[in-house]
């Protein structure tokens, strides 16, 4: 989940990689270009799914298409962040595993 609050004065990208460098298909997987990812709380924070299925009832954009067989670590980017991200008053919320 990507909370309200994102301490950047611009855009934040959020990226999937396997170990050998190589990007996994964006959000919305497997088409060009992405649907954006929709705000799925009522508190207005984002969430997204990763795993090789779209789950049932999550918008296309909200999800990133994995492959069981690679191992994959997440990157969050901000652009333009702002010093409550330097000092560690924020922190992105971990990835949680769903079923």
């Amino acid at each position: 989940m990507i909370s309200t609050y994102v301490p950047r004065e611009s855009s934040l990208r959020a990226l999937l990689s396997h170990r050998r460098h190589q990007k996994y298909p964006r959000a919305g997987s497997q088409s060009y270009p992405s649907p954006a990812a929709e705000a799925a709380a009522t508190d207005g924070s984002t969430v997204v799914y990763f795993g090789p299925d779209l789950p049932k009832g999550v918008a296309r954009g909200n999800w990133v298409q994995t492959d069981p067989k690679k191992g994959w670590f997440a990157i969050l980017r901000l652009y333009s962040p702002l010093p409550s991200f330097f000092d560690k008053n924020w922190r992105p919320s971990e990835v949680e595993f769903v079923k």
